[in-house]
């Protein structure tokens, strides 16, 4: 697992080696473009604009939703990707900071429309990730939502049959699998996009 020096050195070859992966329809990469379309699609179809990206990275998604009219906000633990993001998106909130230690005190103090994690949550633990999801959606306004892009699977099954075909696996990284992931969130839908990526989201119910 790269720690944030390792991000920081990777940080400007970043988007080519995801790229490539994506391309190549490998893992962990495969299906990433679709995903990150589909977000981006999903967000702009919504009336409010306000986004918050965990784990952002070089800006991939975010400096689209940008470029569009979106107030973006984000925190990433590599402070070379802030720096590359921050560069193409200058009025963006980035912070700096490990998310599994939590969210940047100013961050909190915002309401989000969309809040948005690719490729991200899966450093956390499973009952990390139960444990931060529920912390995000105090965040949301009403009927906002969150998009956890990543390498995920539907079953256990699935994702030791992708394992079993992949040449290298990354075993620092844990993926989700979203049957045992809606046992904490009935409501959370979860849709398939390559045989190592998946979409959840999860919307905030009205009041």
């Amino acid at each position: 697992m790269l720690d944030n020096k390792g991000f920081d050195l990777w940080a400007d070859g970043y988007d080519k080696s995801v790229g490539v992966s994506d391309k190549d329809e490998t893992y962990p990469f495969a299906g990433y473009k679709h995903i990150l379309n589909e977000i981006y699609n999903r967000i702009l179809s919504h009336s409010g604009r306000a986004v918050l990206d965990i784990g952002f990275g070089t800006g991939t998604l975010t400096t689209k939703l940008y470029e569009q009219g979106c107030d973006i906000y984000g925190q990433d633990f590599s402070e070379r990707m802030i720096e590359l993001a921050q560069s193409k998106m200058p009025d963006a909130k980035l912070y700096h900071g490990d998310f599994s230690m939590g969210l940047a005190d100013d961050l909190k103090k915002t309401r989000y429309d969309a809040i948005v994690a690719t490729y991200s949550i899966h450093h956390l633990t499973d009952s990390q990730k139960v444990t931060f999801i529920n912390s995000l959606l105090p965040l949301l306004k009403e009927d906002g939502c969150i998009y956890i892009g990543d390498v995920a699977f539907n079953t256990r099954e699935d994702l030791e049959k992708c394992k079993a075909r992949t040449d290298w696996w990354d075993t620092d990284e844990i993926y989700i699998v979203a049957d045992e992931m809606k046992k904490a969130f009935p409501a959370m839908n979860f849709e398939q996009f390559s045989h190592c990526a998946g979409l959840l989201s999860l919307k905030r119910q009205g009041e």
